[in-house]
């Protein structure tokens, strides 16, 4: 494969690439991919097809994806939303495909096979996770597959939530977790592409890719507010007002919350570097709220 493509986010090894690559990368052979969905809570991607490989990201409940191969259990795939490549175990995936209408707007929550909480669930949901909902019953939606989930932590999928930051915030004290993206573990750059899809910004997944993407660059020395992104190489954080960061980080193992001043200045200690840049988001999620 050409050095001039990114290895997440192209489906291309020496041997196999998606066919719509062929002429732009070398491989053994150009395969069209088959759509598949996501319908374990969540799914690790992996960076090769074995369990104790690299964790790259996280795909949830309800998401697409094209696969390319398979291999030994493991599925070679792009997400759809971000554009991920990697390895996703074959058996939490399906061909049928549902058309998500709703997300789970909680940290985490459960679906059930009748309207009853003292019932066993059938299955553990993360943030972000979508689902087809088709009816309800009492206090419980009823999910195209016939389980329920309770209805308040459920928000439709054309009705994005005004502050990204408050959603961001509901994973606070949730464990770091490299390549996570849901409230058992999470990342920094996952704390942001998670709070982002509930506002109806489909973010990038990694800081680089975000830095480069999100919003406008702020001068040095503005006055910061609730929902910049301040970014150093190779971390990011969300402002929660003008001077407390919320971000998801090593030195705690958790998302914590702490002054921005702090974290600059233990950065640059520890050898972490400075600031690289604050970005605002109010353009770039208005734009991508009218599909530009």
């Amino acid at each position: 494969m050409s050095a001039n493509f990114d290895r997440r986010l192209t489906p291309a090894r020496a041997d196999l690439a998606a066919r719509h690559l062929e002429g732009q990368v070398a491989a053994e052979r150009f395969v069209d991919g088959v759509l598949m969905q996501v319908k374990d809570g969540v799914a690790d991607v992996k960076r090769e097809p074995r369990p104790d490989a690299p964790l790259d990201t996280q795909v949830l409940y309800g998401e697409r994806l094209t696969v390319y191969d398979e291999e030994e259990g493991w599925a070679f795939a792009q997400l759809e939303r971000d554009h991920y490549v990697g390895w996703v175990a074959a058996n939490v995936l399906w061909r049928e495909i549902n058309k998500p209408t709703h997300r789970l707007c909680a940290p985490r929550s459960f679906v059930y096979p009748r309207p009853n909480i003292k019932e066993p669930p059938l299955l553990a949901l993360p943030l972000g996770a979508e689902l087809e909902i088709v009816g309800d019953e009492g206090a419980f939606a009823v999910t195209s597959e016939g389980g329920l989930v309770f209805r308040a932590h459920l928000v439709g999928v054309g009705e994005p939530v005004a502050d990204f930051v408050s959603v961001a915030e509901t994973l606070l004290g949730a464990p770091y977790l490299w390549g996570g993206k849901t409230s058992l573990g999470v990342d920094c750059s996952g704390l942001v592409q998670a709070s982002l899809l509930l506002a109806g910004v489909d973010a990038p997944r990694d800081t680089d890719l975000q830095e480069a993407a999100l919003g406008e660059t702020l001068e040095e020395g503005a006055a910061l507010q609730r929902g910049d992104l301040v970014f150093w190489r190779g971390h990011v954080g969300i402002m929660r007002d003008g001077a407390t960061l919320l971000h998801a980080n090593a030195t705690h193992m958790l998302v914590s919350s702490e002054p921005l001043q702090d974290v600059r200045a233990r950065n640059l200690r520890s050898g972490a570097g400075p600031v690289t840049s604050i970005r605002r988001l109010s353009r770039t999620i208005d734009e991508r709220r009218r599909g530009a």
